[in-house]
């Protein structure tokens, strides 16, 4: 483990593996870098690229700061990114795709985009979550409620059913759910207007102007299929694969070679000059 310090002095956790271009994980709601299906998409694309797995904040072995702001992940993911020689390919998962789509629309380094299922809800024909979601998450972490916090999430921002989710919390991995519920106001936040019911809006979209791949899964929710088709439109360079037989917990063995095809498009060369990162506009 190696850790290197974010703007606001917030102390990033990362793992480097592998070999070749730099590629940057980043995973979404109650993933880490340690999450086993983060590691093994590590191990799958080590023979081919420079992995980078890191502990967004507040999560594993990363530190944490007493505010929260979508614009100090951003600030993270650029720390790692210079980790890795100044710019790179990245990856993401769920919300962790959207902030990978809000780094690079904020002008950081970013070559090419790898992105799962980005959790959008883009027209009135799809459950939306409550308004008062955050207010409630944080509510319930206040009072130390960390159970009421993780099956507000589940149910409410990823829809899953409520038998599922109260089956769940008789399993062992609810420990380790609880363990990263302070963090669900922060996926929550990076979501922000994307998940209104409202079609994207463009202006912030439009600036994502590097290749990127979203996928989908063939027996995912209809939601999550239609929030990649939406984003796919939205991007200047966007190109969509629906992968057949997955769903939202896809196998890696299924996704590691289609990234390795999307990013292998592109060689590896060194660092190029690149405009201040506009962190804020995120």
């Amino acid at each position: 483990m190696q850790t290197i310090a974010s703007a606001d002095g917030t102390q990033i956790a990362y793992e480097r593996s592998g070999s070749g271009p730099a590629l940057i994980l980043v995973g979404g709601a109650f993933s880490y870098r340690r999450f086993p299906k983060t590691v093994q998409l590590a191990e799958l694309l080590a023979d081919r690229f420079t992995v980078f797995n890191y502990d967004r904040r507040g999560r594993g072995d990363s530190s944490d700061a007493e505010s929260y702001a979508v614009e100090r992940e951003i600030e993270d993911l650029a720390a790692v990114i210079d980790a890795a020689g100044g710019r790179a390919f990245v990856w993401g998962w769920s919300s962790g795709a959207v902030l990978a789509l809000r780094a690079s629309a904020a002008g950081l380094p970013i070559e090419r985009l790898a992105l799962y299922e980005p959790p959008f809800v883009v027209d009135g024909s799809h459950r939306v979550p409550p308004a008062d979601l955050g207010r409630r998450l944080d509510e319930y972490l206040a009072a130390g409620n960390r159970s009421a916090a993780v099956h507000l999430y589940m149910t409410e921002a990823m829809s899953a059913p409520g038998f599922f989710v109260r089956a769940m919390r008789l399993m062992p991995v609810w420990k380790q759910l609880k363990a990263v519920a302070h963090t669900l106001p922060y996926d929550w936040a990076v979501l922000g207007d994307a998940v209104s019911g409202r079609p994207l809006e463009g202006t912030l979209w439009g600036r994502v102007i590097v290749p990127a791949l979203v996928m989908a899964g063939s027996k995912s929710p209809a939601l999550l299929q239609d929030a990649a088709r939406a984003i796919t439109a939205a991007l200047p360079a966007g190109e969509l694969r629906i992968l057949e037989g997955q769903s939202h917990n896809p196998s890696m063995k299924v996704q590691a070679p289609v990234i390795a095809e999307f990013l292998g498009a592109t060689s590896a060369r060194k660092p190029a000059p690149n405009p201040a990162p506009n962190i804020g506009a995120a």
